[in-house]
């Protein structure tokens, strides 16, 4: 009974010839609208919760949603102008529960209408990146304001990109397309994928443990900084909250550190294993992390071991995923140079996507370099991943 209850179709769902494209179109564009409103009213609730414990009244209904409007702008890769110039740093950990959301519309969608191919596929893509666009264009709209506008090309450009991905990905998982691609690959180009998303994973990890041993070496510092901005229990909340929302930012420079290259917090203020300078930053409790004198702390140069580490998790799941049909310790040694290889191109355009800008001047450019982390990235986890994949490959004969 069971079985045949799984083999019936759902009220609505796709039987072979029943229906066109309309369907599909329509499920796609009320499941990414629905991520979009829940998103919306969970963010807005939050920032008017935060502003209601505040003892000195704090901003209106309407200013904290309009708050959580741009912060959703932000996350979804807009913009906003504000009169100490563009606002442009996107909070990776919302950007990441937005992508996070849009995946599982696309997976429940494919898993509805059951897409029969690539096309099918594609116009679920389409109908829920279409619709994502039309929203985060009309929030900018509604949030626009005569102190902080709202750039709606920027806007609509980010919104399309991070629903074509995450939708595509959700639509790609569900329908096994994904699985078809990989396995049309030549070799173990199949495996080399999941072996850098574990390196780029590792390195993001590893990177969240830099910014916390920075930030419990200076408690007292972050207690400060909190204490003069936050004042009250309501702000000390937001500024915690804040700062978890830009933590992957935050590793993502710690990556920039660990390769070399180092990070910026506007012109004055740079980072790096080479020397330190330190110069007036936002008053930000996670920026205690900074180090405190022009010297350079010991804990960046024990970063440095990131790329390799990441590098050796990417070498070592790649030889692992390949088969007796790819070839000995020499060819796993040589896919493992692509895949490291790969690591610091995903590397860059990870730390591309956290930097940003906070205004013109002084704090025009905030991040590491995306081109010298991702080459620095590439030059260290190529070689460790060609190792690593070598001795994994090796091993495997065991």
């Amino acid at each position: 009974m069971v079985s045949l209850l799984a083999r019936l179709p759902l009220p609505g769902q796709r039987v072979p010839g029943a229906r066109g494209t309309a369907y599909p179109v329509a499920l796609a564009a009320a499941a990414t609208a629905a991520v979009t409103l829940l998103g919306l009213v969970g963010l807005g609730l939050a920032v008017v919760v935060v502003q209601a414990l505040d003892p000195a009244g704090g901003l209106p209904v309407g200013g904290s949603t309009r708050v959580g409007g741009q912060l959703w702008l932000l996350a979804n890769g807009g913009g906003l102008v504000l009169p100490s110039g563009p606002l442009v740093l996107a909070p990776l950990l919302l950007t990441l529960a937005v992508a996070f959301g849009l995946a599982r519309a696309g997976r429940g969608v494919a898993r509805v209408v059951e897409p029969p191919g690539a096309g099918a596929a594609g116009v679920v893509v389409a109908a829920g990146t279409a619709t994502h666009v039309l929203l985060t264009v009309l929030l900018a709209l509604a949030v626009d304001g005569p102190g902080a506008r709202s750039d709606l090309l920027r806007c609509a450009v980010g919104a399309a990109v991070l629903a074509g991905l995450a939708v595509g990905w959700g639509v790609l998982r569900e329908s096994g397309l994904s699985d078809t691609v990989l396995d049309r690959l030549p070799g173990p180009a199949g495996a080399v994928l999941p072996a850098v998303l574990a390196g780029l994973l590792t390195a993001a990890g590893l990177g969240c443990a830099v910014v916390a041993v920075a930030l419990a070496a200076d408690t007292a510092g972050y207690a400060a900084v909190a204490g003069s901005v936050g004042g009250s229990g309501a702000g000390l909340l937001g500024l915690l909250a804040l700062g978890a929302l830009l933590l992957p930012n935050a590793a993502a420079a710690a990556l920039g550190l660990a390769a070399g290259p180092g990070f910026s917090i506007g012109a004055a203020t740079v980072v790096s294993v080479h020397g330190v300078s330190l110069g007036p930053v936002p008053a930000l409790p996670l920026l205690a992390a900074l180090p405190d004198t022009q010297a350079v702390p010991l804990l960046a140069f024990a970063s440095q071991a990131v790329p390799a580490l990441a590098g050796l998790v990417t070498g070592t799941v790649l030889g692992r995923r390949m088969t007796d049909d790819d070839g000995g310790t020499v060819s796993a040694g040589l896919w493992g140079v692509l895949a490291g290889v790969l690591l610091g191109v995903a590397s860059g355009l990870a730390v591309a996507v956290a930097g940003g800008s906070l205004g013109d001047g002084a704090l025009a450019d905030v991040g590491a370099p995306p081109v010298a982390t991702g080459l620095a990235v590439a030059a260290q986890a190529g070689i460790a991943a060609a190792l690593a994949a070598a001795v994994a490959r090796w091993r495997s004969y065991d």
